[in-house]
């Protein structure tokens, strides 16, 4: 991937949507001009792709959005290109394991900021961390972002029971400095304000209707990471 450009990635995208029948939820959105948003280092989040070469120690952030029969799933993964800096692997590895604490919390019968909570307080135990305001989970289902907005951060308890059939995108997105950000002249592409590296993982989970979570955009529905939290998932759906 090191030489490559995150518009060829986008070209990627595109022919394995049209191998599996299946359409863009980022493509015209509000005028986004991609299919993946693709943020590099200090580009946390709903960066467009362009002509710019990754180099070995970049940190990419990829977020891809489909739409199959009508129902749309939201996922996002970060990793490092060649050799990273020690810092920059940790600050992904607790972005990812904060997204399934969250689906962790989120089972039926929950309040909405218990997944909030369970993010704000791994990443928190974890070191130093800024974890974006402006930006956080929703629902997801026959659109792409519906109520309920979730954020990354606060107190456990709070917000509307979750409940059988709910559909949730989980997604934290931190970074190694300031939580504060800024969108540059694109009117897209979201930055650390001090410019430090960010991460952003997500996935998109259901409540089953037995009650247990299902992550509709893991191969193994989330059983490996969900089981080694104590939590088993469906094997409805």
């Amino acid at each position: 991937m090191r030489g490559m450009t995150t518009v060829e990635l986008d070209e990627i995208a595109i022919a394995n949507l049209k191998k599996h029948g299946a359409t863009p939820s980022f493509l015209g959105y509000h005028g986004f001009p991609a299919v993946i948003c693709a943020s590099v280092n200090e580009e946390v989040v709903h960066g467009i792709p362009n002509k710019r070469k990754l180099i070995s120690g970049d940190v990419l952030s990829i977020d891809f959005g489909a739409i199959i029969d009508g129902w749309h799933g939201d996922a996002a993964i970060s990793f490092g290109l060649g050799e990273i800096e020690a810092a920059d692997q940790k600050l992904m590895d607790v972005c990812q394991e904060s997204m399934w604490r969250g689906i962790a919390a989120g089972r039926a019968g929950a309040k909405l900021t218990d997944i909030s909570a369970a993010i704000e307080g791994y990443i928190n135990s974890q070191g130093k961390y800024g974890i974006l305001r402006e930006y956080g989970g929703h629902g997801i289902g026959s659109a792409m972002h519906q109520e309920p907005h979730i954020l990354n951060f606060g107190p456990a308890g709070n917000g509307p029971e979750l409940v059988v059939g709910m559909a949730l995108a989980i997604e934290p997105m931190v970074t190694r400095g300031s939580e504060r950000t800024k969108v540059l002249s694109d009117d897209w592409t979201v930055v650390a304000h001090d410019s430090s590296k960010g991460a952003h993982f997500e996935h998109t989970y259901a409540i089953a209707p037995d009650g247990k979570p299902f992550v509709l955009t893991a191969l193994d529905g989330g059983k490996a990471d969900l089981s080694r939290l104590g939590v088993e998932i469906s094997s409805l759906l």
